[in-house]
């Protein structure tokens, strides 16, 4: 494999890649809400446009751009505000990290609180569109004991 420099090696298996505008400021956000590290250099286009930046958060990369005229791809503010993604963040204190977004300009889709599958869990909506998922295990439980709750709140909530 050929060096071109100080872009790092790309991670192996699946990473998920966002059209997002404007993703310079989505960056900034990121760092903010979810303490993202922003990784190897971005790759502007002559207009000032990001065409690809790369960040990291709880060690998971995450590929990113703005949304080109031509492209195959479109970002929440192109499709009224709806998002054909959203990601997930596993944490280990979500409390904190659910403030954090918060402070940082996150809306809430779903509040905080403990779900019947095991997890204390959320959902936030950046000022991007994209709507985050934030959640910690507090409760280890098997297939059989999640379908029973999932059949139980859906009766409840049905």
């Amino acid at each position: 494999m050929t060096d071109h420099g100080s872009h790092p090696q790309p991670p192996t298996g699946v990473t998920a890649s966002l059209t997002i505008t404007p993703c310079a400021e989505a960056i900034d956000f990121y760092v903010a809400a979810f303490g993202a590290t922003e990784v190897g250099e971005r790759m502007a286009m002559p207009d000032g446009l990001v065409a690809h930046a790369e960040i990291e958060i709880e060690g998971t990369r995450i590929m990113m751009g703005d949304e080109w005229p031509d492209a195959p791809t479109r970002s929440p503010a192109s499709l009224d505000g709806f998002s054909t993604a959203s990601l997930f963040i596993y944490t280990s204190d979500v409390d904190a990290l659910w403030e954090r977004a918060l402070a940082a300009g996150a809306e809430v889709v779903f509040p905080l609180e403990d779900q019947f599958y095991g997890d204390r869990a959320g959902r936030v909506r950046d000022p991007f569109g994209h709507t985050w998922g934030l959640g910690q295990q507090v409760e280890a439980l098997s297939d059989d004991q999640m379908q029973e709750r999932m059949t139980e709140w859906i009766d409840d909530n049905g």
